[in-house]
């Protein structure tokens, strides 16, 4: 899954970045394309089975970050190549400034992340906006040409295209339109930018860093909505913080009154969440591992992501909370006071279960 960071000029995207790969950036030669980091997505879940069966190998889920160039808004907009490389990714983060700094001008002059939050907003609706157009004429003249009884198809996606435009002529993003699968699987081929998810970091202060999780409640209250989420990070410290060992990183959390989660377990998890993934897990000795699937997946189709083969000779699978058999301490245990399942093909996985597939090939 491609992750792309976007932000005005002096966000603090990069330093944002700093913090979610650890001081670990990308070698990046070319100014007007994405810096590209490969991260692992935090999970103490994943780590505490881990460390349960003294596995030998612990595999996180990995997300692909693009930190694309700092975006413009108003007269002289974001180019139309950059948008184009955009609407490639999965998600969208858009990277807010809320922090002050005399000396780091804000390209507007003023710190208001409001007004920040709505120029891009705009200047992603006015992309997807023209494309829609564009379809629209191309429709009505293919429907024209075509006999009454031939219309059908193009008729129906003439009528949604033209709901979109209503909605983007008033600010309002393709992802809190209300569309249906069916609808939403229509417009797949178009990659509109603002029917991707969008997760929005306020970069606030290190002086507000111990107010973290009561800025983000309001960001959320005041920004959320379908496929939107916010978070609030003090990019600065959690990137100085991210570059320490293990075993000093929380003795300087604390002192610097940083929440006890870290910028990148915060963030990625909620990507994961903002993409429909969930997360399941295979706990052996010799690989514990994270698997995401989307939301609602059959386990047949979980299996088929472990490997293809397993799919194929699947006959079920045994199924455990992860909770559950940590305080079973082993499988065998779990087995033995019934909280292990035996489930079926049709099974939907759940976030947090621990599987075991029985296949035969």
């Amino acid at each position: 899954m491609d992750v792309a960071l976007v932000g005005l000029a002096a966000s603090g995207k990069t330093t944002l970045l700093r913090a979610l790969a650890a001081g670990h950036l990308p070698h990046h030669a070319n100014p007007n394309e994405p810096a590209v980091a490969v991260v692992k997505v935090p999970d103490e879940r994943l780590d505490r089975l881990a460390a349960m069966v003294g596995a030998k190998k612990t595999t996180y889920l990995e997300l692909r970050l693009l930190d694309f160039p700092s975006l413009s808004v108003g007269k002289n907009g974001p180019p139309p190549q950059l948008l184009g490389a955009l609407s490639t990714a999965d998600l969208l983060v858009h990277v807010v400034r809320a922090f002050t700094d005399a000396s780091v001008p804000h390209p507007l002059e003023s710190i208001d992340p409001e007004r920040d939050v709505a120029a891009l907003d705009l200047e992603l609706a006015f992309a997807d906006l023209g494309i829609v157009e564009r379809r629209i004429e191309r429709l009505k003249a293919e429907t024209r040409s075509l006999a009454a009884g031939a219309r059908g198809a193009k008729e129906r996606e003439l009528a949604l295209l033209e709901r979109l435009q209503q909605g983007l002529e008033a600010e309002k993003p393709v992802r809190a339109m209300g569309l249906s699968e069916e609808e939403r699987s229509l417009l797949s081929g178009y990659n509109l930018l603002t029917a991707k998810p969008m997760l929005l970091v306020l970069n606030i202060d290190e002086a507000e860093a111990g107010r973290s999780l009561e800025i983000e409640a309001e960001a959320r209250g005041r920004y959320g909505g379908p496929g939107t989420s916010a978070i609030a990070i003090a990019a600065k410290p959690e990137a100085d913080v991210a570059e320490l060992p293990p075993e000093e990183s929380q003795e300087f959390r604390r002192e610097l009154g940083l929440p006890e989660r870290s910028a990148a377990e915060r963030l990625l998890q909620e990507a994961v969440s903002l993409l429909g993934l969930i997360t399941f897990y295979t706990a052996g000795q010799q690989d514990t591992h994270a698997w995401s699937v989307p939301a609602g997946t059959p386990a047949v189709k979980a299996a088929g992501r472990i490997h293809t083969d397993i799919e194929r000779g699947f006959i079920r699978a045994e199924v455990t909370g992860w909770q559950e058999l940590l305080e079973a301490g082993s499988h065998a245990e779990a087995k033995r006071r019934g909280v292990l399942r035996l489930e079926g093909k049709a099974y939907e996985v759940q976030d947090g279960d621990v599987i075991n597939v029985l296949f035969n090939v």
